[in-house]
């Protein structure tokens, strides 16, 4: 989802692409390939983190329905609220499009998320 939007211009720039621009210089030094890999990895780990929450949670929680896209949408909720601002950063005035478009990629990552739940465990 994040590739579909940032490619069809529907996302100015994605959350770690703005808090590099706001990071330490050596973190700003970074280029193509080096920079590319840092936001992956930044992305995917607090994407991985957020699942491992998702996961603990009780699984009378986990197993309803909008359990995952909820969660979703309060895990880009609270890092735009609560983790940038306790970083020391701001996140700068976004467009209706922007705010649709992570919206929509929260909902999905959430929607796996429930998917994944009714997967059978062995």
């Amino acid at each position: 989802m994040r590739a579909l939007t940032t490619r069809l211009g529907l996302l100015g720039a994605t959350p770690p692409e703005v808090l590099v621009d706001r990071a330490p210089a050596a973190v700003r030094r970074l280029q193509g390939d080096r920079l590319d890999a840092l936001l992956v990895l930044l992305h995917w780990g607090y994407g991985s983190a957020g699942g491992a929450v998702f996961g603990a949670l009780p699984a009378r929680v986990r197993m309803t329905p909008w359990a995952g896209p909820a969660f979703g949408a309060l895990l880009w909720l609270g890092f735009e609220a609560a983790i940038v601002p306790l970083l020391g950063f701001r996140m700068a005035h976004r467009s209706r499009t922007d705010q649709l478009a992570l919206a929509a990629d929260h909902l999905l990552y959430g929607l796996v998320l429930s998917e994944l739940r009714r997967r059978p465990s062995s």
